[in-house]
């Protein structure tokens, strides 16, 4: 007995609607590869829908908001933190898939699920981690990855795995599904425009500072910029019949993205900080690989050689839980504790 006030939609119903509206290049949940493990469906979640639910629900993603995006330690409340930059991917990657008709589901699950493996302090990270991995260095891409697949084990669809492997644009080879090269597009859309706008906030650039091409195209950083670039990859997909941008706009978010490697990214100011937290995550990795008795023993459980296992409880660490460990064990941290409360 029902009473007429909704109409329940269960996984079928779900399905169905996926295959009679989505686009054809959309993937749809009913055709995924599938779980390492196979599982009963859920009565009423598509695969993509409950991946996204356990990513949301993971340790590993709810200690993202206690990670640098690019100010270490900024002191202010309105700092993009790494939670916020994913939470921001999800948004502008959801938009690009429902432009397009694709699965917004699918897209929104790799979007959350990208950055976990992002070790304290950011991209820092990577080159903090990299001389510990001689041949293949160290990407947050493969550690998140790897996060799902070992650390928390969350038998995630092989679409939302693949899409959050290659979710880098220096990633090969590409993501399988379009879906997935959303997520790529709303990534750099929306660090670049926080990034700039965090920027601005911290008194590293004015608005004039920014090329003349750049302020031509986008207009002035914030949801001008963030419309101009959604709107020049649905335009383009439409054509191409692929998602991707038209070659004017992409050479001026290059040029965009050149100009803030050179004055934020790696500027002298932060290449201080960076070096500081190198040195904090190295201090950190060398004293475990010493001593690993002191590792936690769920990070001893893995098949992993005694360098990765210390590596993923290293890059684990939120910023602050890093700094309070290295002074724990050390007395005092490269990197100051301000702005972490």
């Amino acid at each position: 007995m029902t009473s007429g006030a909704f109409i329940r939609r269960t996984r079928a119903v779900r399905e169905r609607e996926e295959r009679e509206r989505l686009a054809p290049a959309a993937m749809r949940a009913a055709d995924s590869r599938g779980r390492l493990r196979p599982e009963p469906p859920d009565e009423y979640r598509t695969a993509f829908e409950r991946d996204r639910d356990r990513i949301t629900h993971s340790k590993a993603f709810r200690r993202l908001k206690h990670k640098t995006q690019v100010f270490i330690n900024p002191e202010g409340d309105h700092f993009v933190t790494r939670l916020t930059h994913t939470i921001q991917v999800t948004q502008i990657a959801r938009a690009l898939a429902a432009a397009l008709s694709i699965n917004e589901s699918l897209a929104e699950a790799i979007a959350l699920g990208h950055d976990v493996g992002h070790s304290p302090f950011g991209h820092t990270g990577e080159e903090a981690l990299g001389p510990y991995f001689p041949g293949s260095g160290w990407h947050h891409a493969a550690q998140s990855v790897r996060v799902f697949e070992v650390l928390e084990d969350l038998n995630l669809t092989w679409e939302v795995r693949d899409g959050i492997r290659a979710h880098s644009w220096r990633i090969n080879p590409p993501p399988a599904t379009q879906e997935a090269l959303c997520v790529r597009y709303a990534d750099r859309i929306a660090y670049l425009t926080h990034d700039a706008l965090d920027a601005l906030r911290a008194g590293e650039l004015q608005l004039k500072s920014f090329p003349a091409d750049v302020r031509a195209r986008f207009g002035q950083p914030g949801r001008a910029w963030i419309g101009e670039m959604i709107t020049a990859v649905i335009d383009a997909s439409m054509s191409a019949g692929v998602v991707t941008m038209d070659g004017p706009t992409l050479a001026v978010m290059n040029q965009l993205r050149d100009f803030m490697f050179e004055r934020v990214y790696i500027s002298s100011a932060q290449q201080v900080r960076h070096q500081q937290a190198i040195d904090l995550i190295r201090g950190l990795v060398d004293y475990f690989l010493a001593h690993p008795d002191e590792l936690p023993e769920s990070f001893r459980q893995t098949d992993a050689g005694p360098v990765t296992q210390v590596v993923d409880y290293v890059a684990g660490m939120t910023d602050r839980y890093a700094i309070a460990t290295h002074e724990r064990i050390f007395g005092s941290s490269p990197v100051a504790a301000v702005g972490l409360s």
